[in-house]
């Protein structure tokens, strides 16, 4: 589907990079994974199930390619499906402010600095909705976990793969991007 930015979908039964996620989530993140769910739902699997009965239809399945994928794509799809109804189920939606917006808490967008001077800004959304394109990382990240709860120019050090970092946080937002100013 096009023009989704979700993460990759990995069955997590399959999948044992996955652990245990934070349950939070964007009202817009939550938004956009309802729409995913509703466009296999109604379009996605429709589609498959008509192509997989006209593949079926043409005879011998063991030598027909077309029905072999679109099969495995159903399947996959149905799949997809049942875990997206589960995990929206399980999914709190934080549609509000935090009371104190001269803190870093889920949602908000952050401009750091580190000690060369290079600045980057990062915000700080569930697991289900982080994008590295667009700078959104899970509040279950290091960095992010550093994060929580930091004022502007408090001093933030974060345990990286190449060694310790650390940062100044320059700026707190929370309405980047947001139509309720």
């Amino acid at each position: 589907m096009k023009g989704r930015n979700m993460t990759r979908w990995r069955d997590p039964a399959k999948d044992p990079r996955q652990e245990k996620k934070t349950n939070l989530i964007t009202a817009k993140g939550y938004a956009d994974m309802q729409g995913l769910l509703d466009h296999l739902v109604r379009e996605r699997r429709p589609e498959l199930s008509r192509k997989t009965g006209e593949a079926a239809a043409q005879g011998d399945r063991s030598e027909n390619a077309d029905y072999t994928y679109n099969k495995k794509a159903l399947n996959a799809t149905i799949s997809k499906i049942a875990w997206l109804q589960r995990r929206l189920d399980d999914l709190t939606v934080v549609d509000r402010l935090p009371e104190d917006l001269e803190r870093i808490f889920f949602s908000a967008w952050v401009t750091l600095e580190d000690d060369d001077g290079e600045e980057m800004t990062v915000r700080i959304v569930g697991p289900d909705e982080t994008d590295n394109r667009r700078h959104w990382i899970s509040v279950d990240a290091p960095l992010a976990r550093a994060l929580l709860g930091k004022r502007l120019d408090d001093d933030v050090t974060v345990d990286a793969p190449g060694g310790e970092q650390h940062y100044i946080v320059t700026e707190i937002d929370y309405f980047k991007d947001d139509h309720r100013r």
